[in-house]
């Protein structure tokens, strides 16, 4: 039987079609740092070995599949080419196991995690699936009829997927150090809507998708007038969202969701979307009630009279509305906002922005920015922001008790990079 070595295996997506292949029957191992990452418990459970890396993990009788992030140079990557072993990119391995199944990719610049996640909890309530999240959670089975995955448009990976079914939650301008405008990313979009095999369900509200052109049909969905599946009504209470789902100005039916803010009432109404469009009675989408969150999406926990929430808001538009969930859930106390910016290139592109989401808090503070080995560092630190935030002030290991004045306030921890151990060295304080 071939073993798949997977070269980066703790990376979110990694991780995730890691477990895939081992529910699915198949030899898995991996190799990353040795640096505990949250995702590597879910695999140890799975009783999946972890090396760290070594040449010596490649050998003959390998199928190997590659982390993105890793380049061509890579000791383990360059070995594999030497042995001349099969050789796969995550993306593209990913777009050859996707066609034994009924397939449905959810895109789109934020939201992606979350609305696979829902749309997966949905259909795992009602029939056999395999499904794929950007959080590093994957489950496979042989006798799956879905295959749900995240599809990400950074550097058009996406493009390698020919999916039967597209979610695409919005376009924006995000990952300034590959995408140049808003244009560019608009027309990878375009490019998967190519792509796409059986329909697409895309959020009418925004603007730049009202303009997806696809040889397969396109279904709305969103808050305004006009959208195929809109949704109307909506009332908060203490244990989520309710809304009524109009069908072409028809009455449909009042779901429930367990989250806060206008984006989560969009992803569940994509999911209502794609399901209604596959068969499903509403009987049987209204599971999405029961739906317990991905991780990093909005994490909550209780510590003494404060209220702890870990997010991976790192796009303005993200920030803007982690905020708004929380002052819809919370809406008697303060929210206080714990930032850390996510790569020099979003930081600088997006500054004035950031600046507009963050003072939508009671409170800022900001940790330094998170780079990334894909990028040099810019002229550009932390400061550059705080500049922009009134009243902002500068977060560190030392400085993490000012949080505690913040008594009976929800903190926001948000970013995309390690964010958690700001926490987590709060709550040991």
């Amino acid at each position: 039987m071939t073993t798949y070595h997977f070269i980066g295996i703790k990376g979110t997506g990694m991780s995730a079609l890691a477990q895939i292949l081992a529910d699915s029957g198949k030899q898995v191992q991996g190799s990353d740092i040795e640096d505990y990452i949250f995702t590597q418990t879910a695999l140890e459970q799975k009783n999946i070995d972890i090396y760290p890396f070594s040449v010596a993990n490649v050998q003959q009788g390998l199928t190997v599949i590659a982390g993105n992030a890793f380049k061509d140079d890579h000791p383990e990557i360059k070995k594999a080419k030497e042995l001349g072993l099969p050789f796969f990119r995550y993306h593209e391995f990913l777009g050859e196991w996707l066609q034994k199944y009924i397939s449905i990719a959810v895109t789109g610049a934020h939201g992606k995690t979350s609305t696979t996640g829902l749309l997966a909890h949905v259909l795992d309530c009602n029939v056999p699936i395999s499904y794929l999240i950007g959080d590093g959670t994957g489950k496979g089975s042989e006798e799956s009829e879905y295959f749900v995955f995240e599809a990400c448009e950074y550097r058009r990976h996406f493009l390698a997927y020919k999916p039967d079914y597209a979610i695409m939650t919005n376009v924006d301008f995000d990952h300034p150090d590959y995408f140049k405008d808003i244009d560019d990313v608009f027309s990878a979009f375009q490019e998967m809507a190519n792509n796409v095999k059986k329909g697409i369900i895309a959020c009418g509200d925004d603007e730049h998708l009202q303009s997806i052109q696809a040889k397969v049909p396109v279904l709305y969905y969103g808050l305004s007038e006009g959208n195929d599946f809109c949704a109307k009504n909506i009332q908060v209470t203490e244990q989520g969202t309710t809304f009524d789902v109009f069908v072409r100005n028809d009455y449909y039916d009042t779901f429930e969701i367990n989250t806060f803010g206008d984006h989560s009432v969009l992803n569940a109404l994509a999911v209502i979307t794609l399901c209604d469009y596959e068969n499903f009675t509403s009987a049987q989408i209204k599971e999405i009630v029961s739906f317990q969150g991905v991780k990093r999406r909005f994490s909550e926990k209780e510590v003494g009279s404060q209220i702890l929430i870990d997010d991976y808001a790192h796009h303005p538009k993200e920030v803007e509305a982690t905020i708004e969930a929380a002052r819809k859930k919370h809406s008697n106390r303060e929210i206080v906002a714990i930032f850390q910016p996510h790569t020099y290139s979003r930081t600088k592109t997006f500054l004035h922005e950031f600046s507009d989401a963050l003072s939508e808090a009671d409170a800022v503070y900001l940790c330094d920015i998170f780079g990334s080995a894909r990028e040099a560092q810019a002229n550009l630190s932390v400061q550059d922001l705080q500049d922009l935030v009134p009243n902002s002030k500068k977060l560190d290991f030392d400085t993490i008790d000012m949080l505690k004045q913040h008594q009976d306030g929800v903190l926001v921890f948000m970013g995309a990079g390690d964010i958690q151990k700001y926490q987590e060295a709060y709550e040991n304080v």
